[in-house]
C-alpha cells in the first residue's frame, strides 16, 4: 500500500515508523529539509515542499496513493491537503489530525476528511478508559461522526456477570466485537460469559451509546439487561450520580 504523510514532525514520523515496519511504501512531505533522513524512518521517500500547494501534491504523484495522512500540527493544512487529495487526485482513503478540538465538526467528508484522528479526545479516552469502571468511554469516533468505538470495563458487582453475551438484548445499533481477559483478546459468540473486569469493546452509533450505557450501568437490574424502560433507567442512572 503507498500511504503518503504530510508532516514529519512526531506525529507523522511515528505513523510513518510503524507503516514502514509493516512493509508499506511512504513518501512523507514537509517544509522542512532538515526532517529529510530521520533515523528509524529507513526506506521512505521524501519531499520538500508545501502540501497546500497543488504543484507539490503532483510531483508526489497523490493519484497513485492509497491513502494520504495530514499529520501536521495545523489544521487549515490538514484540512486543506485532505480536500486537494479527494478532489483534485481522488485518493481512496484520507485521514486527518484534529489538533484543536473544537475544528473538530470541519473534519468531515465536505473537507474530503474519511477519518477524523483527534489528538485531544484520543488522550482524553485513553485517561478515562485507565480510571473509569462501569461506564461508556468512547475510544473513537468513526464514518464523520456517525459511529464510534467505545469500550466499557464490567465492574465485579455488575449485573451482567454471568449471563452469556446471547443472553443480553444488546441495542440495535451497538455490536459487540472483541472481549478483552486477561490481556488476551476474545472473539465473542453467543455462549461466551462475562465476568467481572472483562473490557467490551462495541462498535456502535452515537446515538446509540446512551441505550448501551443504560443497558450496562453497574446499579442497573436485570430488566435494563433486555434494555427494557430506557427513560427509568436514565433516571436511574441520575439518581444515583451517574451521568445519562
Amino acid at each position: 500500500m503507498k500511504v503518503v504523510i504530510v508532516g514529519a514532525g512526531s506525529v507523522g514520523s511515528s505513523i510513518a515508523r510503524e507503516l514502514l515496519a509493516h512493509q508499506h511504501q511512504i513518501l512523507l512531505i514537509d517544509l522542512k529539509p532538515e526532517v529529510i533522513g530521520r533515523s528509524g524512518l529507513r526506506g521512505a521517500r521524501w519531499l520538500v515542499g508545501d502540501a497546500c500547494e497543488l504543484s507539490t501534491l503532483q510531483d508526489a504523484k497523490l493519484d497513485d496513493a492509497d491513502v494520504v495522512v495530514s499529520a501536521t500540527g495545523d489544521d487549515k493544512v490538514n484540512l486543506v491537503v485532505s480536500l486537494l487529495a479527494k478532489t483534485e487526485f481522488g485518493v481512496g482513503r484520507t485521514v486527518g489530525r484534529v489538533n484543536n478540538p473544537k475544528n473538530d465538526w470541519m473534519f468531515n467528508d465536505s473537507w474530503g476528511v474519511d477519518v477524523a484522528v483527534n489528538t485531544p479526545q484520543l488522550m482524553t479516552a485513553l485517561v478515562e478508559e485507565a480510571v473509569e469502571i462501569g461506564d461508556i468511554v468512547r475510544l473513537l469516533t468513526l464514518q464523520t461522526g456517525v459511529a464510534s468505538i467505545v469500550e466499557f470495563t464490567v465492574p465485579h458487582d455488575s449485573h451482567v456477570i454471568g449471563s452469556t453475551v446471547g443472553d443480553i438484548e444488546w441495542p440495535e445499533d451497538a455490536t459487540l466485537v472483541a472481549i478483552l481477559r486477561d490481556q488476551a483478546p476474545i472473539t465473542p459468540t453467543r455462549d461466551d460469559v462475562l465476568d467481572g473486569g472483562d473490557e467490551l469493546f462495541f462498535v456502535t452509533t452515537i446515538a446509540a451509546e446512551d441505550g448501551l450505557r443504560a443497558l450496562l450501568s453497574r446499579n442497573s437490574r436485570e430488566g435494563h439487561a433486555r434494555g427494557e424502560h430506557a427513560e427509568e433507567v436514565d433516571q436511574a442512572s441520575d439518581d444515583d450520580g451517574f451521568d445519562g
